[in-house]
């Protein structure tokens, strides 16, 4: 950890603040605190949060700024190749677009330029955003990339509609949701929480009693010293999501594995991790509220989730795999080579998002519908459904 960069004073005293209201959190919870709600005040809490503060989150460690690249900042490409499987979507369903959790609005923006393009626009493009700061960003992102015409598209929403149709996308999104951490023993499966320590916090298990975690737990049969993170919270969302879907698809882009990749034996310690100012490291208890902290999605869990309400198993494949169905290769030949300042950096951008050293292989895309019978195209190949 000694490699991290030293916050500013600054970010010390941000920081400081957080540190403050978790200790007062804890002492009200006579002393202990999970992991869930410790990740749920150290990136949400109002004002203070990670995802609730004005620091600058996402950028290029190139361009001097943030603490991680997501895909659509690496290039117009991803969202390009993500509007042919949308467009699809919007041609069956004649719906709307309802993005969760939009990060800068880069992928906002460049969606809408291209369904422009393509003659598919919706009425609406809603944008559910908790964070006020973010909401700003998204503002400011997208009347500077979109004319006033396609501006008027865009809403932002405080909760999710009542009902929906269309397309719900989400890039992301499923990381950043709290997790509880489990440790099997010897004697016991235990919940790890946070406690303080002087002025620091640390770790400390207790006996698992809560009844719903526990039965998920349970059924995962875990070794003995065995730890890793459950996410009911994820499960309830993709719930919520079925309920409000009548007819349409909910899209989710991360990282993350089936439950038989996620549970495996090698994998003992779990997946949470932190990013930095660009470094990754796997300390959540320190620079609280400065750094990002996720977890790896487990997608079998979001599978039965979306069957068990009601909604299909439409699709689950790697990023590569998904962007190659949408046309990704199609879209980059209509760039010549020959015209090098342009093709070069769509080509270095084609091969982060499909390599798979890079984002290819660990992202995946699953696909939940409702009323929707035609194959979606971002599947006609290599779907993994049977994986999960």
């Amino acid at each position: 950890m000694s490699t991290l960069p030293t916050p500013s004073f600054d970010a010390r005293k941000h920081s400081q603040h957080l540190i403050e209201l978790i200790q007062l959190k804890i002492k009200e919870k006579d002393g202990w605190l999970s992991f869930a709600e410790f990740m749920q005040l150290a990136l949400y809490a109002p004002g203070m949060g990670y995802y609730s503060a004005g620091s600058q989150k996402f950028g290029d460690i190139k361009k001097g700024g943030g603490d991680f690249v997501t895909a659509p900042e690496i290039s117009p490409l991803f969202a390009q190749t993500v509007a042919n499987q949308i467009a699809q979507i919007l041609l069956v369903t004649h719906g709307n677009i309802l993005e969760l959790g939009a990060g800068t609005g880069k992928l906002a923006s460049d969606i809408l330029l291209t369904l422009a393009q393509l003659n598919s626009l919706p009425a609406k493009y809603f944008i559910l955003e908790v964070s006020d700061h973010l909401r700003q960003v998204q503002l400011e992102t997208l009347q500077k990339k979109l004319p006033l015409d396609l501006m008027q598209h865009v809403e932002w929403l405080d909760i999710l509609p009542p009902s929906f149709k269309g397309v719900v996308v989400g890039n992301e999104v499923l990381d950043a949701i709290p997790v509880h951490i489990v440790h099997a023993t010897a004697d016991s499966l235990r919940e790890r929480g946070v406690v303080t320590d002087g002025e620091k916090f640390a770790w400390q298990d207790k006996v698992l009693s809560e009844p719903s975690l526990l039965s998920v737990v349970t059924a995962l049969n875990l070794p003995e010293g065995y730890i890793t993170e459950v996410c009911p919270a994820a499960s309830g969302l993709i719930a919520s999501l079925a309920n409000m879907l009548k007819m349409g698809a909910i899209l989710m882009i991360d990282y993350g594995f089936s439950a038989r990749e996620y549970y495996h034996l090698q994998r003992n310690q779990g997946t949470v991790m932190c990013h930095y100012q660009h470094y990754a490291h796997t300390d959540p208890l320190i620079n609280i509220g400065l750094q990002d902290i996720t977890a790896h999605v487990d997608f079998t869990s979001i599978a039965h989730a979306g069957v068990n309400n009601g909604l299909v198993l439409s699709g689950f494949c790697s990023q590569a795999q998904f962007l190659m169905n949408c046309g990704i290769l199609e879209i980059l030949s209509q760039v010549s080579p020959l015209d090098m300042a342009s093709y070069a950096p769509l080509a270095a951008a084609t091969q982060k998002l499909l390599s798979p050293a890079e984002m290819g292989d660990l992202f995946k895309v699953i696909a939940l519908s409702k009323n929707v019978d035609e194959p979606l195209i971002g599947f006609i190949s290599g779907d993994k459904s049977h994986t999960l």
